[in-house]
């Protein structure tokens, strides 16, 4: 491709050589004969630094943010945004075919879409997903490795999902996938924020910064549905320069609320009430945060046109998630059930829902991740220790941190738990621990890894299947 064609759209500051380019990238590791190499200031590397370096390896030129003194040099004002810009280019820019909807929050995201997606492709629509459990589009489903793709990986999925004929495509959108302009240039015909909890300021610093990231989504959108049940949404929306509808379980204001809501073991219903419309959802996930995330989805798919009745029977065949609520089949009389929750608010939700469907005793595995945000540790371990009756506190994903430390950190918020409490460093002996524990009637709880298969130690993934290991701890039993 010609690096004209590339940086179309992408301003840059002086006259460059045409040039034939064969791939683009912001890493020096990959292969850099003939490619335009973007330079990224990065939390580990400034790639500027590099730019010299990946030209003697056969880069063509590098993308560049200032005067570097190098023949090869293109200057633009953002290398973030002209990457983003240049990976659409080079791609065919392939979201300009697609009706692209985009969810932010710190929970309920990955939910939210999988309903959106399930309903659309129930009401006759091809529809793509891009998230943190998976990538998926027609018959390809991708193990993810960000919730928000880098911007060459975003627009690779795009370009698939164009070839295969999808329509829509719903996404994952992140706090740090937005800060870092991963989508920068890429129109929303919808967006969703489903509630902001403090996360990610190991990152962000602060929780302005936080706020303002994820608000920027609605620049690039048609129009947002946005919680208002959510205090921080509430106080920030005025931020919102797009058309913006509300909705809410509790605010009669709200453009759309749901009614007489039930929460069992069975599941979830309530009535959808909006502006000129009444409908009966019904759903068989559990929680309350599900008529949340069902109260997203379906507001989203009202503005974009789609017939609220269908909605609602679209809604009782989605099948539930991996890894969020998710009933473990044992052939026992207690319940074991896997969550993804790893924040405050998350382990918060997840606990209050297996209240309400548990009769007897709630046990809880529960750990928090290494070289993030310290803060929430101690309140995680307030919100275990009161609203479980066993809590086991243990590893997960402790990266390059000392497990026992971070574990030490929970602990300091766990001195005026009402909840019985161990202590079991190793994640497997902590998860059969607690399926040694229960008795008839009661939840255990294995909170954190979710749809995950592996702990990360250090630098290395390890293989780590909470699922196999029950089965392996019940096939020894």
């Amino acid at each position: 491709m010609k690096l004209s064609s590339l940086l179309k759209g992408v301003k840059t500051q002086d006259v460059y050589e045409e040039r034939e380019v064969e791939r683009v990238t912001d890493k020096d590791s990959e292969n850099l004969k003939n490619a335009l190499f973007v330079c990224i200031d990065g939390n580990r590397c400034d790639g500027h630094s590099l730019a010299q370096k990946v030209i003697e390896k056969g880069a063509v030129a590098v993308v560049t943010s200032r005067d570097l003194g190098i023949k090869e040099q293109i200057i633009v004002e953002d290398t973030r945004c002209a990457f983003s810009q240049i990976a659409s280019n080079f791609y065919g820019n392939p979201s300009e075919k697609l009706k692209i909807i985009g969810v932010t929050g710190t929970n309920g995201k990955t939910s939210t879409c999988f309903f959106v997606k399930n309903i659309l492709e129930k009401l006759g629509k091809k529809c793509g997903i891009i998230g943190t459990v998976k990538n998926s589009w027609g018959n390809e489903n991708i193990d993810s490795v960000l919730t928000t793709p880098e911007p060459m990986d975003l627009q690779k999925i795009f370009s698939e999902m164009v070839k295969s004929r999808c329509e829509y495509c719903v996404m994952e959108v992140s706090s740090q996938a937005l800060s870092q302009k991963r989508v920068y240039g890429i129109h929303f015909c919808a967006s969703a924020i489903t509630n902001i909890t403090p996360e990610h300021l190991d990152y962000h610093i602060n929780m302005e910064n936080y706020i303002n990231a994820k608000f920027q989504l609605f620049n690039q959108s048609d129009f947002a549905c946005v919680n208002i049940d959510d205090e921080i949404i509430k106080e920030n929306i005025y931020k919102i320069e797009c058309k913006t509808n509300t909705y809410s379980s509790v605010d009669d204001w709200a453009d759309y609320t749901a009614k007489n809501v039930i929460c069992n073991e069975n599941g979830i219903r309530y009535e959808f009430v909006g502006m000129d419309c009444i409908s009966r959802i019904e759903s068989p996930l559990l929680g309350r945060f599900t008529v949340y995330n069902t109260l997203c989805a379906v507001s989203v798919l009202i503005n974009l046109g789609f017939n609220l009745d269908e909605i609602s029977k679209a809604i009782l065949d989605v099948k539930p998630i991996k890894g969020r609520a998710e009933i473990v089949p044992i052939n026992k009389k207690f319940t074991v059930m896997i969550d993804y929750a790893h924040t405050p608010d998350g382990l918060r939700n997840i606990l209050s829902c297996v209240r309400e469907i548990t009769r007897g005793r709630v046990i809880v595995v529960f750990g928090c991740g290494g070289d993030r945000d310290k803060s929430k540790r101690a309140e995680m371990g307030k919100i275990a220790g009161g609203m479980s009756d066993t809590a086991v506190v243990t590893s997960d994903n402790p990266r390059q941190e000392n497990p026992l430390l971070i574990i030490n950190d929970i602990l300091c918020g766990m001195e005026k738990s009402k909840a019985r409490i161990a202590v079991i460093e190793n994640r497997r002996q902590a998860i059969e621990f607690a399926l040694g524990k229960a008795k008839k009637g009661d939840l255990v709880l294995l909170a954190g890894k979710g749809h995950e298969t592996y702990q990360i130690v250090g630098n290395e993934k390890i293989p780590f299947d909470e699922r196999e290991i029950i089965k392996e701890y019940f096939n020894g039993n």
